[in-house]
């Protein structure tokens, strides 16, 4: 072969040779060209920041906190009832025949307003066993005055040497006993005259009429008396009066939930009166039985009733307790919403955060109660997580 051919083959391979380097070596340069990114998302639900990125310096995490916080709530429905604390029933003092009636179902009394009034043989005989009492203390001093002076008389004689000295003795015995017998006649007195006191008439008159007043302020609940009719069961209520101000709300509460329950809590009442209305007021009372039908205990509720809403026999709800647990809870500030899931970003190494589907319960001040999703070793991203969310 010639000299010029053999340089022509060397020139041409030499140039391949070039070719074939400069190929293999561009996706090279390339690839180094290329520098790795700050932060990437790795796959859904999953976000990379390089742990030598200024970017993870923004990231906060923090650690779940166990927490009491409630799970559910003790109801059960209920019924407004008068105050018996603040309940009066009117009865009549002696028997009679009513002459009248001055109010009716639905007044407003005040305490000591009349009620109604009453004539009674019993009245009568009030005053006369008051004045056979005067009469008895009368006679009662007037032998204690006889013995005083017979006692006087024997004294005078002893000295003088005309009667033995138990002449004296029995005088004075007799004295005593004359004056024991006044102190009765005039507790006799007391004892008549405070019946007419109490029956509101006076001393010395008779055929007078009894006025029977309010014992409490309130309003007439019920009533079962009229003009001119006889009475004489002293033990039958002729009226009630209750004082609404204050009232009651009693439920049948479960023996299983009862344990929720504490005297002095505070409930809140829905009742189907005033739809949408809340009231509020405090357990007075848990029951010490359980109704061995039904399983349930007592539980009576006291609420303020200034204005007069509520109003006996009312039904409604009463929230009596909450039931609480310790769960786990995270800053309200880690939760996000999206695509109608409640998510979290939690830490699973330094610089690897997961995007993780939570149940949440309720919010307390800037804390929210975890159910499910998170384990209490985890940590969640609590500032930052926009800037997650954003990549």
């Amino acid at each position: 072969m010639k000299t010029s051919n053999w340089k022509s083959l060397a020139g041409m391979i030499a140039l391949t040779t070039l070719l074939v380097a400069c190929s293999e070596n561009k996706p090279i340069e390339q690839t180094r060209d290329a520098a790795p990114a700050a932060a990437e998302e790795v796959n859904s639900g999953q976000a990379v920041i390089d742990p030598n990125s200024p970017q993870l310096m923004q990231i906060k995490t923090e650690s779940l906190e166990s927490s009491v916080v409630p799970v559910g709530s003790v109801s059960a429905p209920g019924k407004v009832e008068a105050n018996i604390n603040r309940q009066s029933h009117v009865v009549l003092p002696v028997a009679g025949r009513v002459n009248s009636v001055l109010v009716k179902i639905g007044d407003f009394v005040r305490q000591g307003q009349p009620l109604l009034t009453i004539e009674s043989a019993d009245i009568d005989a009030a005053v006369s066993s008051f004045q056979q009492a005067q009469a008895g203390v009368t006679q009662a001093k007037s032998a204690l005055a006889k013995a005083q002076m017979d006692l006087d008389r024997e004294k005078d004689l002893f000295e003088h040497g005309a009667v033995p000295q138990k002449e004296v003795f029995n005088a004075q015995a007799v004295t005593v006993q004359v004056q024991a017998a006044v102190e009765q006649a005039q507790a006799g007195v007391e004892q008549t005259r405070r019946r007419l006191q109490i029956l509101g008439v006076g001393t010395g008159t008779f055929g007078q009429r009894v006025t029977i007043h309010a014992p409490i302020a309130g309003k007439v609940l019920e009533m079962s008396v009229v003009n001119g009719e006889f009475r004489n069961d002293l033990s039958a209520p002729l009226m009630t009066i209750a004082d609404l101000s204050s009232v009651w709300v009693t439920s049948d509460v479960p023996e299983t939930a009862i344990r929720f329950v504490r005297v002095g809590e505070r409930v809140k009442i829905d009742l189907a009166a005033y739809p949408g209305d809340t009231f509020r007021g405090r357990v007075a009372l848990i029951g010490d039985l359980v109704d061995p039908q039904t399983r349930t205990v007592k539980v009576r509720a006291e609420l303020a009733n200034p204005d007069g809403r509520l109003k006996p026999e009312m039904f409604g709800n009463i929230q009596l307790a909450e039931q609480t647990e310790q769960r786990p809870t995270v800053p309200a500030a880690a939760v996000i919403a999206s695509d109608g899931k409640t998510l979290v970003w939690r830490e699973a190494k330094r610089g690897v955060f997961q995007k993780v589907a939570i149940t949440t319960g309720v919010q307390i001040g800037d804390r929210v109660a975890v159910l499910d999703g998170l384990k209490p070793a985890d940590r969640v991203v609590v500032d930052g997580v926009m800037l997650l969310a954003a990549r």
